[in-house]
């Protein structure tokens, strides 16, 4: 009788521990989802010893981080990054090929998320006209509305309309992005509101982003210690108007009305504080985290994206940005902490994409990198037309490194446009800064496993993309010579963080290869919702408890 006791009462005791082991693994009150702009994965590890335990060090050392983690697409642009993560799938799916593209049933140049039937909430400018309508596939803060019959709130902030816009989806309760220029306000579309809400008028009326460019924008330590970056007087850096040298210090005050006003805190790290200042007004402002149901903030630091493209990663300035990025994060955690609690969030953190180094730094090296020129490269393709179909009328279009055919003038002089889209393919490799070329109706015929080839056909969309698709050598950019740019399937433009943390991860890391269309079924996994309605990727289950 004794031992059946004894026995009984474990088992219940076991079935108790069970039970309140089951309430902890509740679901998240709050999901913050962070991107940041052009974020190569080597900036977690060049300056990992100069961040602090509270920023990016909290995420690696008590979350679940991917160190292979790649996109699995062409181009890598922040439209196509943002709406990848979000959506689970690649543009073949989700419809966003690029930032902008050639329409070939307008027939005209298009930005992925411009929408003539809405206006500007916030002022009387053009810039709020704007919608995820390009957007063909749900996101997964689309898919938590719907699993919760539209309730939880879901935000989207960014200084980019664009990056606001795609991870908020088509049923946010609202996105924001930043308007400069002679405001420094934060403004939205009447797609979500018709009027912003009182602490967003708050918000704009403190003039915090005119706070913000009233200082030089100087090195937050000795600038003798930034030692993972190269010398701060070189070559290979751009200016700011106004500027004599692209050397620290850079007197903001003095160069800001000749570099848009306002506009110009979008380009210096203060930009990436002052949208943390605006995503904790949010937190507060619209109540996130306290409601019956899990709200989504979907926040993107975009100033690195802009310090980036000016400087390069191998400047003084990507390295002060970072360790300054790595207090913000470390502000707007603590804040969580104090708001949410720090067992009721969950974070993920990545890149819309990287950044390769300047290629005249590499080149400098001795590294191979090149520069495209774009006008002698469309004259390039009508030499090919010329000489096997004698017209230069059967091109469209040239952008994005795709041909786009004109199908009706083909056609009235009697050719087939698969016959003049292989000829294309095949001579256009024998020119300077093309390495492969493919048509069409290649990608829509065969299939490519793995490898650059499958990101070129992930990013291929039958309906919208171009008759001829192009790669350039590795360390191609179009344009000047300082500075750096992205858009490859390259590794440094795909190499990204992934970083997962909170409320139902574990802490660990792996060092399988990941693509960036995982978090989102992830995420979803987590939230136990279905994921988004064309998601491609796999749920990265080392990482859930």
């Amino acid at each position: 009788m004794k031992n059946n006791i004894l026995f009984f009462t474990f088992f219940l005791l076991l079935f108790i521990g069970c039970e309140v082991k089951e309430k902890k693994q509740t679901k998240p009150k709050l999901v913050v989802g962070i991107v940041i702009d052009q974020m190569r994965y080597d900036y977690l590890t060049r300056f990992y010893d100069r961040y602090s335990e509270n920023g990016f060090k909290r995420l690696l050392n008590n979350g679940f981080s991917l160190e292979n983690a790649h996109y699995n697409l062409i181009p890598t642009y922040t439209a196509v990054g943002h709406s990848s993560i979000y959506t689970g799938t690649t543009p073949s799916n989700h419809g966003i090929i690029s930032n902008n593209w050639y329409d070939k049933f307008l027939k005209k140049s298009i930005y992925c998320v411009d929408d003539a039937n809405y206006k500007t909430i916030g002022n009387d400018s053009n810039d709020g006209k704007k919608s995820p309508h390009r957007m063909y596939s749900t996101t997964v803060t689309d898919q938590l509305k719907l699993a919760q019959n539209m309730n939880g709130k879901t935000i989207g902030i960014a200084l980019k309309d664009r990056s606001a816009i795609l991870p908020a989806g088509h049923t946010a309760n609202a996105a924001y992005w930043y308007y400069g220029k002679d405001k420094g306000d934060f403004i939205s579309s009447s797609f979500y509101i018709d009027e912003l809400p009182k602490w967003v008028l708050d918000f704009n009326d403190s003039d915090k982003a005119e706070s913000y460019v009233k200082t030089p924008w100087e090195t937050l330590y000795n600038i003798e210690t930034y030692t993972n970056s190269i010398v701060d007087d070189n070559i290979f850096e751009g200016k700011f108007k106004g500027e004599s040298t692209s050397t620290f210090p850079h007197n903001i005050p003095e160069i800001k009305e000749k570099n848009g006003n306002l506009d110009i805190l979008k380009a210096i790290p203060n930009g990436n504080s002052f949208t943390t200042d605006f995503a904790k007004a949010a937190i507060i402002g619209e109540n996130l985290g306290k409601n019956t149901h899990t709200d989504f903030l979907a926040v993107s630091y975009s100033s690195t994206d802009y310090v980036g493209h000016q400087f390069g990663p191998a400047s003084k300035e990507i390295e002060d940005t970072y360790l300054r990025l790595d207090k913000d994060l470390a502000d707007l955690f603590s804040f969580l902490d104090q708001q949410v609690g720090n067992d009721k969030y969950t974070i993920f953190l990545t890149a819309d994409h990287a950044a390769v180094h300047v290629p005249a730094y590499l080149q400098s090296l001795k590294i191979p990198a090149h520069y495209l020129d774009t006008k002698r490269f469309r004259d390039d393709i009508l030499s090919i037309t010329q000489k096997y179909f004698n017209s230069k009328e059967l091109i469209e279009n040239v952008s994005n490194y795709q041909v786009f055919l004109d199908k009706k003038k083909i056609e009235s002089l009697g050719l087939n446009k698969n016959k003049v889209a292989e000829k294309i393919a095949e001579e256009i490799v024998n020119f300077d800064g093309i390495y492969k070329a493919v048509t069409a109706k290649t990608l829509q015929s065969s299939h490519f496993s793995d490898g650059i080839m499958n990101s070129l056909q992930n990013g291929y969309n039958q309906k919208f993309s171009g008759d001829v698709l192009m790669i350039p050598f590795p360390a191609t950019l179009t344009g000047g010579k300082t500075g750096t740019s992205h858009g490859s399937g390259y590794s440094y433009d795909t190499h990204v963080p992934i970083l997962f943390y909170g409320n139902g991860i574990k802490k660990g890391v792996s060092k399988k290869r990941y693509n960036i269309t995982d978090i989102a079924p992830t995420i979803a996994n987590l939230l136990k919702i279905e994921a988004p309605n064309s998601s491609s990727g796999k749920i990265v289950e080392e990482a859930l408890k």
